[in-house]
């Protein structure tokens, strides 16, 4: 099963995710977010999860060509994920652009949303299944809240996808043992504030893990 740590901004907590185990890394390049971080700043620690095998994954909402070139041409990911309204003709046009994979996020709160994700099959390379916003947030992501994992049971087969939202040590063992996830993706969940990530959480999250699996 991949673990994705996302919304790192630091050495510290990047080394911290990939000593617990984490097979993937994301760096979240979005203003409004307390988890934004300069693409600098992600070049340089993406360098550090490379030196470890670890995939690389640049998050965006909706940006423009012009970011995703600077982000691409700076931070060199492994993957895209893309978290906002991107249709499926965008998402065709940004892997043509860059050659990368792209994981495209899907908002879920009932099981009417698991329709969403048809017109990209054969486009998105794997799908991160999010719980919807909260009223009045304005964030697509890293809200801390879940969704009825039961949904996920429904997903039609041949599908690659990860599990996100409001994960933490504490229900990840319900959340495997509900949806079966062949990835869980989580950010809040190890964090003792917004957007900053807690190395004891981190350890105590991939603790919980290997307890339920």
């Amino acid at each position: 099963m991949d673990i994705k740590i996302c919304g790192l901004k630091t050495e510290e907590a990047v080394r911290a995710a990939i000593a617990g185990g984490a097979s993937h890394i994301g760096f979240i390049f979005f203003a409004r977010s307390p988890r934004n971080v300069d693409v600098e700043t992600a070049a340089q620690l993406a360098e550090i999860a490379r030196a470890a095998d670890v995939t690389t994954v640049a998050v965006t909402v909706d940006a423009d060509d012009a970011f995703l070139d600077e982000i691409v041409s700076a931070m060199k990911p492994a993957m895209l994920q893309l978290h906002g309204s991107e249709n499926p003709a965008h998402v065709a046009d940004i892997k043509a652009r860059y050659g990368l994979p792209v994981m495209k996020a899907i908002a879920i709160s009932e099981i009417a949303d698991i329709d969403r994700i048809a017109p990209y099959r054969g486009i998105a390379d794997r799908f991160l299944f999010d719980a919807k916003p909260p009223k009045g947030s304005q964030l697509p992501g890293g809200n801390a809240v879940s969704f009825d994992w039961s949904i996920l049971t429904e997903l039609p087969p041949g599908i690659d996808w990860m599990l996100s939202g409001g994960i933490d040590a504490g229900n990840v063992g319900e959340a495997i043992r509900v949806a079966s996830p062949p990835g869980l993706d989580l950010s809040s969940g190890v964090e003792s504030a917004p957007g900053v990530k807690d190395i004891g959480l981190i350890a105590a999250f991939f603790e919980a893990v290997k307890k339920a699996r």
